[in-house]
């Protein structure tokens, strides 16, 4: 148990270090106050995604006031499985204070586009076209490997894979947006898999 609540306190570490950033960026964002339509996502996506990501932020908080009341999902995994999960909460780290810096005050949490939004194309969305999804899918993995729990996993790759579901009506509406410019970007870079040369591919 005393190994346990070493891999608990560095994962407080390490999340004390990333959320600060999505705090900031978010608040940055929503100084407009503008309204934003989420029932454009679907009722579908409204009725699951938030939900499931408020499990997976309670089951979370549970594992690090208290491991043992997480003990039940569990899973063995060799100590440097768990530390390289750490490892990758930097790296998410760092990913997420490059794309929120590159996204600005375009930032929401839906669908829809605030009236002052614009097509972004530098920092990582220059390689790709949802980095903020890579990021986000990269710190689920990162904090299920260091804290070895399959319940933070399970419930990490469902909101990963709602995101996903989510995309193509995001893009739809970016489309309708800026039309041609939004198409020209998208002709040259892929959903979430940088273009590594080649044609796009929708990935």
């Amino acid at each position: 148990m005393d190994q346990e609540y070493t891999f608990r306190n560095a994962l407080i570490v390490g999340l004390l270090g990333v959320f600060p950033i999505m705090l900031y960026h978010r608040i940055k964002a929503h100084r407009s106050r503008e309204p934003l339509d989420r029932r454009q996502e679907g009722v579908f996506i409204l009725a699951t995604l938030r939900p499931v990501g408020l499990v997976f932020l309670v089951s979370l908080i549970m594992y690090l006031v208290n491991p043992a009341r997480m003990a039940w999902s569990a899973i063995a995994l060799p100590a440097w499985v768990r530390w390289s999960g750490l490892g990758m909460i930097a790296m998410a780290g760092a990913l997420l204070f490059w794309t929120l810096h590159s996204l600005g005050a375009n930032l929401t949490d839906t669908v829809v586009t605030r009236k002052a939004h614009t097509v972004v194309v530098k920092g990582p969305y220059r390689w790709v076209r949802h980095p903020f999804y890579d990021t986000v899918g990269l710190l689920l993995l990162a904090v299920s490997l260091a804290a070895a729990n399959w319940f933070l996993l399970l419930t990490g790759a469902i909101v990963l894979a709602l995101l996903v579901l989510r995309t193509p009506r995001e893009e739809d509406r970016l489309v309708a947006r800026f039309g041609d410019q939004y198409r020209s970007y998208m002709a040259k870079t892929n959903r979430f898999v940088p273009t590594l040369g080649g044609g796009r591919r929708q990935m």
